[in-house]
């Protein structure tokens, strides 16, 4: 058999693990999923990475005839992408992790990306995903918080310090709840998946409720259910517009458990976004298209970007 050349991609998130060896062409050759082992603590996360990248390694010398070229990983938390290193992540109890150091010494001494992971999955979708041929974007998941992933000519742009895009951050409601970055009335308070998901539970009642059953109930009319989406989708929007006056993507890219509601969401919130600009031009808002594979996708081309930075250096 004629040998395949292929990147392992792995992508990291608070319970289980996505990963893929990855050809050239974007092909996913492999595809395979962990647990994190986050239960067991820190150092036992570290050694699943590890050992779920030296398997896919093994897998990939055995079944395609070579070693992965490189790898690349998204992580969740702050990431310092030029050291390598997984400054902090609460959900993971990380702080200071050599990860990139790490995984190239279990991997024979490959090159490795190491990239946040809503970044990562922004990557993905912006060149192969729902912002494909859009030269600027904003990337938007809503999930247990919202974060963002700034794409300029098909890269992202990381900051200075590595913490462009947060906007879950922006203050949307000055004196509202209590964030754990020490802010109040944060946007992910009010609007994320999980912000629904409390304040539909305290309307209804039934503290199993979450924001899909919000969804469905705004579905059937239900007034304490429209109530809650009204709030959730007018702070989105303002925190949307101060986005869209930074930054003027061409498309707006919104992903994340929220947006599974389909255009029970879509459509108010483009009709609020578009309330609330004045000279702003209005991007195109479409929901993801990548669904949970966008960071183990975008952490394939990270290493396939970090082998042409190699090749061209």
């Amino acid at each position: 058999m004629k040998p395949v050349k292929h990147v392992i991609a792995l992508d990291v998130g608070g319970t289980g693990m996505k990963a893929a060896l990855v050809g050239a062409d974007g092909t996913l050759l492999h595809e395979a999923r962990r647990a994190t082992g986050r239960e067991r603590g820190p150092d036992a996360v570290v050694e699943s990475i590890l050992a779920f990248a030296a398997d896919l390694h093994a897998l990939g010398r055995e079944r395609y005839g070579q070693p992965a070229s490189a790898a690349g990983v998204a992580v969740p938390g702050i990431v310092d992408a030029e050291t390598g290193t997984a400054v902090y992540a609460a959900n993971l109890g990380w702080r200071d992790v050599p990860l990139r150091a790490m995984l190239s010494d279990r991997l024979d001494g490959i090159p490795v990306a190491l990239g946040h992971d809503v970044r990562t999955g922004g990557l993905a979708e912006g060149r192969i995903g729902a912002g494909r041929g859009a030269d600027r974007f904003l990337f938007v998941p809503l999930g247990t918080g919202i974060a963002g992933a700034i794409g300029i000519a098909g890269a992202i742009e990381a900051g200075a310090h590595g913490y462009a895009g947060e906007i879950g951050h922006i203050v949307v409601r000055p004196g509202g709840p209590a964030c754990g970055c020490g802010q109040h009335g944060c946007l992910e308070t009010l609007a994320s998946a999980a912000a629904v998901t409390r304040a539909w539970a305290t309307a209804s009642g039934d503290p199993d409720a979450d924001a899909a059953d919000c969804a469905k109930a705004v579905e059937s009319g239900d007034p304490r259910a429209l109530a809650v989406w009204s709030e959730a989708i007018g702070a989105l929007a303002d925190g949307l517009v101060t986005a869209l006056t930074l930054l003027d993507p061409r498309t707006l890219i919104i992903g994340g458990g929220l947006a599974e509601a389909g255009e029970t969401l879509f459509t108010p919130l483009r009709a609020a976004v578009k309330e609330r600009v004045t000279f702003q031009r209005l991007p195109n808002i479409v929901p993801a298209a990548l669904g949970d594979t966008a960071g183990c996708l975008g952490a394939g081309l990270l290493a396939w970007d970090l082998l042409a930075t190699e090749v061209s250096a």
